[in-house]
């Protein structure tokens, strides 16, 4: 039995504002003072300069999932949650269980 709709959207409410607070975590400007310099050996700096990196991957990948939700949540208000982006198909139950916020079926999604 699928949840309905209003359960769905409360879901997707719920994780759009999970995503939003790590988001706003993650690119939060760092504390009045602090700074990351680079040093001139090799080494020097390696450690800031990978979690810097390690947090930009990761801040856009959550504005990524941020933006499937979005979708998701106006696919519920527009009546066309569950229908495929691309193909137009109905999205099986279980891919919608597994992945509230997709827009595609599996077949497009492997495309």
């Amino acid at each position: 039995m699928t949840a309905p709709i209003a359960d769905i959207e409360a879901l997707l409410r719920s994780r759009r504002h999970e995503l939003a607070a790590e988001l706003a975590r993650l690119t939060e400007p760092p504390a009045e003072g602090a700074s990351v310099a680079f040093g001139k050996r090799v080494g020097d700096g390696t450690t800031e300069a990978v979690e810097r990196l390690a947090t930009t991957a990761t801040a856009r990948s959550i504005a990524a999932s941020i933006a499937d939700v979005d979708r998701a949540l106006q696919k519920v208000q527009d009546d066309t949650y569950g229908i495929c982006d691309r193909c137009g198909n109905v999205i099986p139950k279980a891919r919608l269980e597994a992945l509230p916020a997709t827009a595609v079926c599996v077949g497009c999604a492997s495309l």
